[in-house]
């Protein structure tokens, strides 16, 4: 999750390859909405239909990363038009707040709903389509943080960098996800689910103190990247 109010000196480069590189931003932050969108919906449906906590906090983080990419989106947007980020600052900082809180509340969703899960043995239903989410998630994240990560270099935004740092954790995410899913098809471990979901929770935590920091001191979100 990310909010930015700082970039990085851009790479020298032609303003003609600087405009393709910008495109080439805008291009893979819309793929990521879609991508977003389309997990969401997913995850939230199939997780609230089987009763799986993992699918339903992996969906509901989708919607706090689908807000994200629209603000990156917009940022991007603007300095491809030529315009001052300056307009833009301090909504992003508010952003930066409300990606931080609702990701905390996110994790307090899951682990109450975890434990109440355990503490009730309420078995979730296992499915084909959380599952084939998981793993399509597995193999698009990475590969949308490799673009993002490209492209940051070449056109030197801090904040795209922090958006392709935050594309790999949610591969990390949905490798949790899709143990927990398997182990609950494949052995009937219905217990592994909301392990899982704890397991989400790490990832939302970190994310939360990065957006956290951001909101604070206006400074770039990270997402647990350290350059």
């Amino acid at each position: 999750m990310n909010s930015v109010t700082e970039t990085s000196a851009p790479v020298a480069q032609p303003e003609s390859t600087r405009k393709r590189q910008l495109r080439s931003g805008i291009l893979i932050e819309l793929a990521t909405i879609v991508w977003m969108t389309v997990e969401a919906g997913i995850a939230i449906t199939v997780g609230f239909a089987t009763r799986s906590v993992s699918l339903q906090g992996f969906g509901i983080d989708s919607i706090i990363e689908l807000i994200a990419g629209g603000i990156l989106l917009r940022r991007l947007l603007v300095e491809q038009r030529g315009g001052s980020l300056e307009r833009i600052e301090q909504t992003e900082r508010h952003a930066s707040w409300v990606t931080a809180i609702s990701l905390f509340v996110l994790a307090i969703y899951i682990v109450s709903d975890s434990a109440f899960t355990l503490f009730a043995r309420t078995r979730p239903e296992s499915s084909w389509w959380g599952i084939g989410l998981a793993v399509t998630a597995a193999v698009a994240m990475p590969l949308l943080w490799q673009g993002k990560l490209r492209i940051a270099k070449h056109i030197g935004s801090a904040a795209l960098k922090a958006d392709a740092a935050c594309s790999m954790t949610c591969a990390y995410m949905s490798f949790t996800l899709l143990a927990g899913l398997m182990l609950n098809h494949l052995f009937g471990w219905w217990w592994a689910d909301p392990l899982a979901a704890l397991g989400l929770v790490y990832f939302l935590i970190q994310e939360g103190r990065e957006a956290w920091h951001a909101a604070r001191t206006g400074q770039t979100c990270c997402c647990g990247e350290d350059d």
